[in-house]
């Protein structure tokens, strides 16, 4: 009954952020008054839907499909349950929302804004992070402080998930449209600092990682996949897998972010740190700072803004000199970061491909990455 009750609060404030009369949605979606649909609102969300619509970008709600769900809603009361592990029965539990893309996310929760429970179904996810936080926070860098259930366990297990428990980190997420705004430059080669910084200190962690060979994914998986949904020129991919192929095992490997979304870069005024690793793995460590400038373009990505995506070009190289000047990148590794970057588009846009839940995202991926195809040359970074 409660996620049926979350379902009509998303529509309703979907079509509020519409324009439509609230009066009108709020009965239209099954409350008797405005002051129902307001109260029942603030219950679940933690602010007001003024508050709501000012902080994020609302989107409609995707159509359930059960069948390719990899996570399952977990209720607030189920939460609470799971929150006794850490004598935390009564706290307020409030859900996570990205910023950047208005999306709640399917395996987090805030816990009286001082914490956030994270859950997942497989057991080495959640070591792995833990492990990794555990390192960072040992090496000095600001990372999720890990606190142990009142037996003194780093996780709780309860049915098939697992649950661990870290402080909130101070600050904000970076969101993506704000690194296009003024002094873009320095903001991006911040970003690109502070991801090598980060990629410096997981040199050092000894953590059990996936070993992934992006270069095989790409040639045996991922255009494959994509070669109805994404026609490429077979002259185009066949020099681009060859040459993928020769730089990328010159490359330096090592464990790395994964994820490094402009969401999961933390960011206050005395300090900066990185949630959410769970898909790190061993990989070319330049893959990082490539993934954290295709996603800053996924989130703002415009069709036939040029002048936005020739911003955004010259964004990505200030965040590879940033990234170059904390690890010092090598020749090869200059050379193969536009064979990176849509290495990260084509893996990217297959995973999302045929998901209800990602369709929006699967369609902007799908228009970088036939730009990026056609902008190539403009991708090369060897004398950024």
């Amino acid at each position: 009954m409660q996620y049926i009750l979350k379902r009509r609060l998303l529509h309703a404030i979907y079509e509020m952020g519409n324009g439509r009369k609230k009066i009108e949605t709020a009965l239209d979606y099954g409350f008797d008054t405005y002051s129902g649909f307001y109260k029942s609102f603030v219950r679940e969300f933690g602010c007001t839907p003024a508050e709501y619509l000012r902080k994020y970008r609302v989107n409609r709600p995707y159509p359930i499909n059960i069948c390719q769900e990899e996570h399952v809603m977990l209720s607030h009361k189920r939460i609470s349950e799971v929150l006794t592990f850490w004598g935390l029965r009564n706290a307020k539990i409030t859900d996570v929302i990205f910023a950047g893309s208005g999306k709640t996310s399917d395996s987090a929760n805030y816990v009286d804004d001082k914490y956030v429970v994270k859950y997942a179904n497989n057991l080495g996810s959640v070591m792995k992070t833990i492990k990794i936080c555990q390192a960072l926070a040992d090496a000095g860098l600001s990372a999720p402080k890990i606190i142990p259930t009142t037996s003194g366990r780093i996780y709780a297990e309860s049915g098939e998930r697992y649950f661990f428990l870290s402080e909130k980190m101070n600050g904000r997420p970076v969101v993506a449209s704000h690194v296009f705004l003024d002094e873009y430059e320095p903001k991006a080669r911040f970003i690109g600092e502070i991801v090598g910084r980060l990629d410096f200190a997981l040199q050092k962690i000894d953590a059990a990682v996936d070993d992934v060979d992006t270069c095989a994914a790409v040639r045996d998986w991922a255009l494959p996949a994509l070669k109805d949904r994404l026609p490429v020129e077979n002259d185009f991919a066949d020099k681009y897998v060859r040459k993928l192929e020769s730089l990328y095992k010159q490359l330096p490997r090592q464990i790395i972010h994964r994820d490094p979304n402009p969401g999961n870069i933390i960011v206050s005024d005395d300090q900066w740190g990185f949630v959410d690793f769970e898909l790190s793995e061993r990989n070319v460590r330049i893959y990082d700072p490539c993934y954290a400038a295709t996603a800053i373009l996924s989130e703002t990505y415009k069709e036939g803004n040029e002048e936005k995506l020739e911003k955004w070009t010259s964004l990505m190289k200030e965040i590879i000199c940033g990234y170059d000047s904390v690890v010092h990148l090598s020749p090869k590794e200059r050379e193969a970061v536009p064979y990176l970057i849509l290495a990260n588009q084509f893996v990217a846009t297959a995973w999302f491909a045929g998901k209800d839940k990602y369709k929006d995202i699967f369609d902007v991926n799908l228009k970088m990455t036939r730009w990026m195809i056609k902008n190539f040359r403009k991708l090369d970074v060897s004398n950024a």
